[in-house]
């Protein structure tokens, strides 16, 4: 199987310092939804990982994430594409849970599920917590440049092997020539 895993803000919609907290305010950057279903066509599963920690802020509730995701599944399904699944991290940064990106237990939890190694798995996201646990899972850790992107790149500390393109359309590109 083909898998390849993507944060959510900033890698697939835009993201907001006052959080994404309802369907209205979740917009997909341009190319997105069209490298999600690029992506569905050369044959890989489409896995979002993402912290949401404005569930545990009291910003919005579970009904109200889930509507959002419904949103943007409808989304890539009207651009051709198909997300497979979404996992969440509802905690707070200061919860020390084991779900939260950067620590890897979300993306192991993936696996799991999936029943896939991550050892070639691309996760692709626009911060440096998304590339420290594709790395400390054993994946591909994959930056693209829009939301937090080009900040994360210029602060350097990447994780040695990280690959670093423009957006999820070239990422896509590059996976599904």
């Amino acid at each position: 199987m083909k898998l390849v895993v993507l944060d959510r803000d900033g890698t697939i919609n835009h993201d907001s310092e006052r959080f994404i907290k309802s369907p209205a305010e979740w917009k997909p950057i341009k190319g997105s939804l069209e490298a999600i279903a690029r992506l569905t066509h050369a044959g890989w599963r489409v896995v979002v990982a993402t912290n949401q920690s404005g569930i545990a802020r009291g910003l919005f509730d579970v009904a109200t994430l889930n509507a959002i995701h419904d949103a943007m599944h409808r989304a890539a399904a009207q651009a051709g594409g198909r997300i497979d699944a979404i996992f969440f991290c509802p905690h707070a940064a200061d919860a020390d849970c084991e779900c939260r990106k950067p620590k890897p237990g979300m993306l192991h939890e993936i696996a799991a599920r999936l029943n896939v190694e991550l050892g070639d798995v691309p996760v692709i996201g626009d911060s440096l917590r998304d590339m420290q646990a594709a790395a400390a899972a054993g994946a591909r850790p994959i930056l693209v440049l829009t939301g937090k992107g080009r900040k994360t790149r210029d602060a350097g500390g990447l994780p040695e092997g990280t690959q670093v393109f423009a957006d999820l359309a070239a990422v896509a590109e590059h996976l599904a020539p």
